[in-house]
């Protein structure tokens, strides 16, 4: 038993059936980027209570005690510290909510963010 292998291209209506090639559709499909990260950074300052630092950093970004007292200690000792790294968006509101409500009790508590590498 032979078989017969047949390639069958469809043509558009009105389409010269000449001797040009098929047309072939290309189909592309998108790369979908991740969305890039930032970091939410805590900037130590002289005046902001300790304690006050780490009710935000417990209520604000779901830290334990533990964890939010260390967080805090590494950013009197160094400076500053990155709290969390998220997407853009939740980033930004992140570290200005936490930013804001320093204010509101009168401390000049910062938080910022920049992209992660």
């Amino acid at each position: 038993m032979m078989y017969a292998i047949s390639s069958h291209t469809t043509r558009a209506a009105g389409q010269d059936t000449g001797n040009a090639p098929p047309k072939r559709k290309t189909v592309t499909t998108p790369k979908v980027e991740r969305p890039k990260l930032h970091k939410v950074i805590l900037i130590n300052d002289d005046y902001t209570p300790r304690d006050f630092v780490t009710q935000v950093l417990k209520a604000e970004f779901g830290m334990g005690e533990d964890r939010a007292y260390q967080v805090m200690m590494t950013a009197h000792r160094k400076g500053v510290c990155v709290i969390a790294v998220y997407q853009r968006d939740v980033a930004e509101t992140k570290a200005t909510r936490a930013t804001d409500y320093g204010k509101k009790f009168g401390f000049p508590l910062m938080f910022t963010t920049e992209p992660e590498e």
